[in-house]
């Protein structure tokens, strides 16, 4: 077993209450759920020995100090940094409780700056590394002596697997990654694609992880690539693939924006090459100095480099103004090439930018090539004359930039970090190029400057830090490259000359003057939204940075969070710990009183205090806080309602409990506490259902609510990705071996079911909805003129099939269906240039009494991305398209009567994201709402109306 099968008690199940259910997840983030189960515990040494010093007391997650500062404490000299820095941790082990340096722990990186060496070490559980768990050392080596100034990070010491050797294999660990992609994007319309188009998406085994959550979970971390189908956008998620059961446990970006993923539409492309383009070999002559014009109109010296056929290429090998030789800077010709071909991959066939002259002309300007060229070499500049840093990597490592990617042929408003090069989208209508800004140029860049250093996973406040730095420091480049003072109103504006004809202020994408606040502005949002809030919240975090750079020296300030982010972050810190590491590099800088009291009065304006989280609130009434499940959603049927929950540190598998959604009496456990991970409960007040994930097979079970055994209704093999329980019968979705859904259903008495569709592979099926023997489902099927997409029912009981009166012609998406007792209810999308808009139609049964219960075109905007009705009221989670990054962009459940009189009424007026709604009776809804941080299972009798 990957894990331990923690049984519960006979007692706890007689009681019928689950274990404290404290993890956090999702809403506030991987960040927040891992670092609240290390239970960490900042300590401050004194200058002279930190062993007289207060000692952290034993928490939950870990016994290793996350912050010990104001050292002076000799190690061994000779011999590398690393060795150093694992010497003084095995001669402190009653300080930080690490058995074995040398073995558990791995150097990463070691840097130096002047006298200063800081050695980051990755935590390795029996040879397998630990998520997050990177320790740091400072030293300083001066006459042949070091001495350790201090450390940071988080090393997991709680870790206790019985082994680190999976149950299932790599080929079903990918399978089960690529499935729960496909089921992630697949929550929006299924949409129409052309005729014998292929699996969009691939996955590639990186190897064993352990998440430090409890005593650890071994996982297979798969890389998922590829394209969204529905809107051709790059994808590449981080996805953990629990080494027992095969259940997907965590998920994030691998993609690192400017700007959170667009709207725009586009087909998948092409295979694309995965390696990069070889350098050069020498020339005539490596460096030359041509010129070319800015977006701006200032004309700039640029390093080229001549090659053999005498082109001049856009190539810098450098030195520069700053005087030193740097590493090669390579700027690509992209335009024209997909977004997504070039995301984790090279487009095939690439080259330089090249001309036969010097004088780059206008040509090179309105690509944006100019700008990128030279932009890059200001980011490498800054960064080596301000703090010695060679490339983003810090070791010379290549850097490369392309230039002018699309999305399906059209503009794409948009740049990335993909982990090893940046990305430039060729921008359109009222944008330009996006590397015609050095801002956007310095935030990609700093991101792999990031990646090189404290790596801060792309998800929750760990993500908002992220974007918070690569903003920092990509508008402080701009300033010092573009001679911008920090008195200047636009200094602290993010893609403000991006735009063709729009003012700075009105064009710019982010502002780290805007003023946000934790306790006005932090938004908590589920991975489906913005990857856990990297681009909501971080000028919350950025915001407070950039006060800083305001009030003090501008030098001073870059120097302090540099060394904060180079020598005390590490990947799973918030904001309370990016908080700690910014004051303690200021310590360790020896800034004066006056200016440490400036630095703290930043981060409290902006509400960066600790337990900041708790002063968050909600409207709707909290049937279990803070629940640790991501991704499972919750069921709700005859005043009864299932949902999937871990123990308190959210180490143990998912089990299934019910409960009463109006709160009152205790949970019941339903499904077996066994192992593995059992998900996608559903209830209708009489049977509960769920998927259970195994090592060899995904299985579908019942279980009455009154009492009895639970049962294996249905097996699989490729991926379950939803399921539901009405009376007899259970439906579900799984997806065949080239990843196309099928609906399925089982009688539970008898045992007897089949695919509505057949299991053609020709056919999909997807998004079921049951109700008195009455299934509806999305259908894609192929027709000679192309694929065609309605809405149909099956009635289980004699096999009959009626098609909805959608028009197959002009249905481009079809969403989440829901079926009652004498309705069914649809989403319809027939314009899909329309940022999302759709309608909301019903109709019987057998397809009679049609009508449209909101308009595609007119009245107030539905964006509907999932659907759930009783016999009283349809609830539908609209997420509008994120036009700018507020509480008005992220999903709201809104919901109408079913004769659509009163028109839409918001459920709720939370603040944060509103996911994964059920309908119960009358106008209940329960949903997983994360306004609070954390994610809260609550419920309201009924809509708050206008809000």
């Amino acid at each position: 077993m990957g894990i331990p099968a923690r049984s519960r008690t006979t007692a706890d199940a007689r009681a019928g209450t689950p274990r404290r259910r404290g993890a956090r997840v999702t809403a506030q983030g991987l960040a927040a759920a891992l670092l609240a189960t290390a239970g960490l515990v900042a300590v401050t040494g004194p200058a002279a020995h930190a062993d007289s010093a207060a000692q952290p007391a034993p928490a939950a997650g870990t016994r290793t100090p996350s912050l010990v500062t104001g050292l002076d404490e000799t190690t061994t000299a000779s011999g590398s940094a690393a060795d150093a820095a694992l010497g003084h941790l095995a001669a402190k082990k009653s300080r930080y409780h690490i058995d074995d340096p040398k073995r558990d722990l791995a150097a990463v990186s070691s840097e130096r700056s002047g006298k200063d060496e800081t050695v980051r070490l990755q935590q390795k559980y029996r040879g397998v590394p630990v998520l997050g768990g990177q320790y740091v050392v400072r030293m300083r080596d001066a006459s042949g002596t070091r001495t350790v100034t201090g450390t940071s990070g988080s090393f997991y010491t709680q870790l206790d697997l019985p082994s680190t050797t999976p149950d299932v294999s790599s080929a079903v660990a990918v399978g089960r990654a690529v499935a729960a992609v496909s089921a992630q994007l697949g929550q929006a319309p299924l949409t129409r694609r052309p005729a014998g188009a292929a699996a969009p998406l691939t996955g590639t085994d990186e190897g064993l992880t352990v998440l430090p959550q409890g005593k650890g979970v071994l996982t297979r971390h798969i890389t998922v690539s590829g394209t969204d189908p529905r809107t051709g956008q790059p994808v590449k998620q981080e996805v953990y693939v629990e080494g027992h059961s095969g259940y997907p446990v965590l998920q994030y970006s691998g993609i690192q924006s400017f700007a959170p993923a667009g709207t725009a539409t586009a087909a998948p492309t092409a295979a694309s090459g995965t390696a990069a383009p070889a350098a050069p070999a020498a020339g005539q002559q490596l460096v030359v100095k041509g010129s070319g014009v800015r977006y701006n109109g200032e004309t700039t010296e640029l390093n080229l480099y001549q090659g053999t056929d005498g082109a001049y290429q856009m190539i810098d090998y450098g030195p520069r103004d700053a005087g030193v030789s740097g590493t090669l800077l390579a700027t690509y010709d992209a335009r024209g090439r997909e977004a997504s071909s070039a995301s984790g991959a090279w487009p095939s066939g690439i080259k330089t930018f090249s001309s036969s002259t010097t004088d780059l002309g206008p040509e090179y300007t309105d690509s944006g090539a100019v700008d990128a060229h030279w932009g890059a070499a200001q980011v490498y500049d800054y960064y080596q004359k301000h703090f010695g840093r060679d490339g983003l990597d810090g070791k010379g490592g290549f850097i490369y930039s392309l230039v002018g990617v699309v999305d399906n042929g059209q503009p794409y408003n948009n740049a990335f970090w993909d982990g090893g090069k940046m990305v430039y989208g060729q921008g359109g209508g009222d944008y330009r190029t996006f590397s015609a800004d050095t801002d956007v140029v310095g935030h990609e860049m700093t991101h792999g400057v990031i990646q090189n250093t404290a790596n801060l996973v792309y998800a929750g406040q760990s993500g908002a830090m992220n974007e918070a730095l690569a903003d920092y420091f990509g508008n402080a480049i701009d300033d010092e490259a573009n001679h911008i003072p920090m008195s200047d109103p636009d200094a602290s504006l993010l893609g403000e000359n991006l735009c063709v004809d729009a003012s700075p202020r009105d064009c710019a994408l982010r502002d780290l003057d805007d003023g946000a606040t934790t306790s006005k502005d932090f938004v908590g949002v589920s991975y489906r939204g913005d990857d856990g809030g990297v681009h909501l919240n971080s000028t919350i975090f950025s915001g407070a940075l950039w006060d800083i750079r305001q009030d003090l020296d501008p030098d001073l300030a870059d120097t302090i969070v540099y060394r904060a982010l180079t020598a005390y972050m590490t990947p799973l810190d918030g904001f309370t710990q990016g908080r700690a590491a910014v004051i303690a590099a200021a310590q360790e800088l020896g800034v004066t009183k006056a200016q440490l009291k400036t630095v703290k009065q930043a981060f409290a304006a902006h509400g960066i205090v600790p337990g900041w989280e708790t002063a968050l609130g909600i409207d709707a009434s909290t049937l279990i806080g803070k629940v640790n499940i991501s991704g499972t959603g919750v069921g709700a049927g005859g005043g009864k309602y299932a949902v999937s929950l871990s123990n308190d540190d959210g180490s143990e598998p998912y089990s299934v409990w019910a409960g009463n959604t109006s709160g009152k009496g205790k949970l019941t456990l339903m499904s077996g506490n066994n192992g593995d991970y059992n998900v996608y409960a559903d209830t209708d007040g009489k049977t509960v259902a769920w998927a259970e994930f195994a090592p060899a097979s995904i299985l579908i079970k019942v279980r009455p609510l009154a009492g009895g055994p639970e049962k294996t209704v249905y097996s699989s093999y490729t991926g379950i990705s939803s399921v539901a329980v009405d009376g007899d019968y259970v439906v579900f979705t799984e997806n065949d071996p080239f990843g196309n859904p099928h609906v399925g259903y089982r009688n539970i008495r008898t045992g007897e079911g089949t695919w509505v569709d057949g299991g053609r592979y020709e056919l999909s099926t997807a998004l079921p909805s049951v109700s008195g023997g009455v299934v509806a489902y999305a259908k894609l099927w192929p027709e000679a003129d192309g694929y065609k997409l309605g809405v149909e029912t099956t009635d289980l009981a004699t096999g009959n099939k009626t098609l909805m009166p959608v028009d197959k012609n002009a249905t481009l998406a079809v969403g989440q269906t829901a079926v009652t007792a004498d309705s069914v209810y649809w989403m319809a999308d027939t314009d899909l240039s329309d940022g999302g808009r759709v309608s909301l139609d019903r109709a019987d049964h057998d397809g009679s009494d049609p009508a449209v219960l909101v308009p595609e075109t007119r009245g107030t905007p539905l964006y509907g991305y999932s659907l759930t009705a009783s016999d009283d009221a349809v609830t539908v989670m609209s997420v509008p398209p994120a036009t700018d990054w507020a509480n008005d962009t992220l999903p709201k459940l809104l919901q109408i009567a079913p004769d659509s009189t009163g028109g839409l009424q918001r459920v709720s007026c939370d603040r944060g994201d509103q996911v994964f709604p059920a309908a119960d009776t009358g106008q209940r809804v329960l949903w997983l709402d994360g306004t609070t941080g954390w994610t809260d299972l609550v419920v309201r009798d009924r809509p708050a109306g206008r809000c």
